[in-house]
């Protein structure tokens, strides 16, 4: 009997990545595309669906790391997991594991439901775990490393070695940059972000346009 011929996917929609560093003003660059009314999917929402009560991830976590990093009310004891990745790299490699496939399904299905004229990925660890290919652009915010410290501190407490080991284990600023299409400068506050970001908008548009 004949082979029946192979369908290929419909094309998905434009998709911007955004990432940048801990503290670079990742979420508020976000926001204010949302403003713009484009589609943002989160990775960071997207894992935290998976590791809240009765989400898909715990438990293969909790095969692999045990039940003493889950929690009855919040699904996943964040502060202990988070400790114990960050102290050994095969575990962080593990959960990586776990969560990385999970999260990048669903960031495909929510893409390709998507009906506006261009989607965000915001995806922090986008060129650490090699997803670039997920997006038709690469949108890195960018800030000193000095302020994204002092950023982090403000808003999670956290002590500025505590930061800087978090920093050490992402890519280097260097590395994003490298992988970047565009570059929003977070140097400045808020209200300097929002030129930036309509302009990039209005871009966006035009190649998505181009896209169809």
């Amino acid at each position: 009997m004949a082979e029946l011929p192979t369908q290929a996917p419909p094309p998905r929609p434009y998709a911007v990545a955004l990432t940048g560093g801990i503290g670079s003003g990742k979420s508020a660059v976000a926001d204010l595309f949302a403003e713009l009314g484009v589609t943002v999917i989160d990775a960071d929402a997207i894992s935290h669906a998976l590791t809240a009560p009765g989400g898909a991830a715990l438990a293969p976590i909790n095969a692999a790391f045990g039940a003493e990093v889950l929690c009855a009310n919040t699904g996943l004891n964040r502060p202990l997991l988070r400790e114990r990745v960050f102290a050994d790299p095969a575990a962080r490699r593990r959960l990586e594991a776990i969560l990385h496939p999970m999260i990048r399904e669903r960031m495909q299905a929510a893409l390709a439901a998507d009906q506006g004229p261009y989607a965000l990925l915001a995806i922090p660890l986008l060129v650490e775990t090699g997803q670039t290919g997920l997006a038709d652009r690469v949108l890195v915010v960018d800030a000193p490393e000095a302020l994204r410290i002092a950023r982090v501190g403000r808003r999670s407490g956290l002590a500025p070695a505590a930061v800087r080991r978090i920093i050490a284990s992402q890519a280097t600023r260097a590395e994003r940059l490298a992988a970047a299409d565009d570059v929003i400068d977070n140097a400045g506050d808020r209200a300097a972000l929002r030129p930036q970001v309509a302009a990039l908008h209005a871009r966006y548009l035009d190649l998505a346009g181009a896209h169809r």
